[in-house]
């Protein structure tokens, strides 16, 4: 299995690599999001780790079952050979109807078919109000094209 582009990475095959991460985890399909990674792919999220696709799908579906009306935003942060950072922010609900604004970094490595084989995740949770929310589209779905990237805003 193949999944385009393929490493060495230029800077705008980073980019599509990350909007095309960005609008997969944006469907919240657990089993779509586990297929760009290798069968063995190991990550760390947080301080949870996890090796191969069922563990994905297991984490990812408990993942959204928590976080409620989740939207995320990714941007290509660095990129060589076939590696790629990226910065993010993504916003959800719990069951309380608390909103959170998650922010963080990821380090991704690729293999030559593309697919990740390892990917580690720092992040951080800021509780905001529902007024403070800024991804507003509809969901599940892909960030529309008007709606802009993170650009430098640190906030």
């Amino acid at each position: 299995m193949s999944r385009p582009p393929l490493p060495p990475f230029t800077r705008e095959m980073a980019a599509q690599k990350a909007r095309m991460a960005e609008d997969a985890w944006n469907s919240r399909d657990p089993v779509r999001v586990s297929l760009a990674y290798t069968e063995d792919s190991t990550w760390r999220n947080r301080s949870e780790f996890l090796v191969g696709r069922p563990a994905i799908v297991e984490f990812l579906t408990r993942k959204w079952q928590k976080e409620h009306d989740y939207r995320l935003i990714k941007d290509l942060w660095g990129f060589d050979q076939n590696r790629i950072a990226a910065r993010f922010q993504y916003e959800w609900h719990d069951d309380a109807g608390q909103w959170f604004r998650s922010y963080g970094n990821e380090q991704w490595e690729f293999d030559e078919h593309g697919l990740m084989r390892r990917r580690e995740a720092s992040i951080n949770d800021v509780k905001i109000s529902e007024s403070e929310r800024r991804f507003h589209w509809p969901a599940p779905g892909a960030r529309p094209a008007d709606v802009p990237g993170l650009g430098t805003d640190p906030k």
